[in-house]
């Protein structure tokens, strides 16, 4: 989380994982990549343990982060556990690169085929060129089984790093550019009035993401800015000559702010905004009709990004399972997940709702929002569900 507004936050950049067996040179690699320590090199194997996330301004790139990852062929005491977090790193990643060091390459194809079909780019590497003896074997049966072209490099004697940069810059996907936040509801000139409650849940003295990274969108979009806490809402709209083109609100006080908005302005939510920003915002919309059918059998997982301390007021732990549990009656089960501990087995649930999803890029959101399409259990987010709730979402926009 940052209070800043010029920075690039971790989840908008360019994701890059380094993928590949133990000791195939990914740290190496990145080192060399970075033209500095990133990561730490041992010939010890199973060295990296926790995927290592670095973010970075690298030109041609822009703002990135690399991703160092345990091997996945890891069978120490704790490989089982590196090689899900591996799998968890794969899912943020934008652009995949896979290393090749020897004949073996078995559980590289396999990775290859892996991010493939989840149609993340791949660039294949054949690592450590200096300490490979026949190298065009190498090459040749890489080429026969997927048809690819390897990238040559050596880390040590800084063998096909431009090379390697050159590939990454042709491989940026044509939809990662992250459209605007507000773009499709404001011109430049538009004034757009920002209702932010400050309670438990704010950090003091800043602001939280969403409402950092929607405020610079609208500075970008050249428009005009009122920004006030809830209990100023009445006196902020008595001060304006003219209504806001668009309010943006906490879900939380959707209701509230709902009741009192001049009928001339729109209405949404920062975590509506990021619906459709991250995520898949119709699929979301479908997803919260399916809160009519719950029962005080059905079972519900929250999932949120941040991994905070749970607080009193916490709208995900707190706030919405009540909402949930005063419509559809004390029995029903909610269970909360936090950061990356999202389940891979979803039938069980009758509906998944997450968070705004300010923290994470949005690849890995897609990566959650396809596998519950694929397990076929409905998801919305915090903002659409609570709109649905309160009996608004047909007059918001997003």
């Amino acid at each position: 989380m940052t209070g800043t507004l010029n920075e690039t936050p971790r989840a908008n950049r360019l994701h890059i994982g380094f993928y590949g067996r133990c000791n195939s040179g990914k740290s190496s690699l990145i080192n060399a990549f970075a033209n500095q320590k990133i990561s730490i090199v041992s010939e010890v194997a199973g060295t990296t343990t926790d995927p290592v996330y670095k973010s970075m301004e690298i030109h041609g790139l822009g703002a990135c982060v690399l991703i160092d990852t345990a091997g996945f062929d890891d069978i120490s005491e704790l490989g089982e556990i590196r090689i899900q977090k591996t799998k968890e790193a794969a899912e943020k990643t934008d652009i995949a690169v896979i290393l090749f060091s020897d004949n073996e390459i078995d559980n590289e194809l396999s990775w290859y085929n892996y991010f493939r079909k989840k149609n993340t780019p791949v660039l294949v590497v054949i690592s450590k060129a200096d300490t490979i003896s026949d190298i065009e074997s190498l090459k040749s049966r890489i080429e026969k089984e997927i048809s690819v072209h390897p990238i040559v490099v050596s880390a040590e004697k800084q063998i096909g790093i431009d090379s390697l940069k050159e590939q990454l810059i042709r491989s940026i996907p044509e939809d990662f550019e992250m459209p605007s936040i507000t773009g499709r509801l404001v011109s430049e000139g538009d004034i757009v009035l920002l209702c932010m409650p400050q309670d438990i849940q704010a950090p003091k003295g800043r602001l939280i993401l969403p409402q950092v990274q929607t405020t610079r969108d609208l500075l970008d979009n050249k428009c005009i800015i009122i920004s006030v806490t809830t209990d100023k809402l009445d006196a902020a709209l008595a001060a304006m000559k003219e209504p806001p083109k668009l309010i943006i609100t906490d879900s939380q006080v959707y209701k509230t702010v709902y009741e009192k908005k001049p009928a001339e302005s729109m209405l949404t939510s920062f975590s509506t905004l990021f619906a459709a920003y991250k995520g898949d915002y119709q699929y979301y919309y479908d997803s919260a009709k399916i809160i009519d059918k719950l029962t005080e059998k059905s079972k519900v997982l929250i999932a949120e990004c941040c991994t905070h301390a749970p607080l009193a007021e916490d709208i995900g732990r707190e706030k919405l399972p009540a909402m949930l549990r005063k419509r559809v009656g004390s029995g029903l089960t909610v269970d909360i997940v936090s950061g990356t501990d999202f389940p891979q087995e979803l039938t069980g649930y009758d509906l998944i709702i997450q968070c705004g999803a300010c923290m994470f890029n949005r690849k890995y959101v897609m990566s959650r929002i396809n596998r519950a399409k694929e397990q076929n259990v409905p998801m919305t987010n915090y903002g659409v569900a609570i709109a649905y709730i309160s009996g608004i979402i047909d007059f918001i926009v997003n």
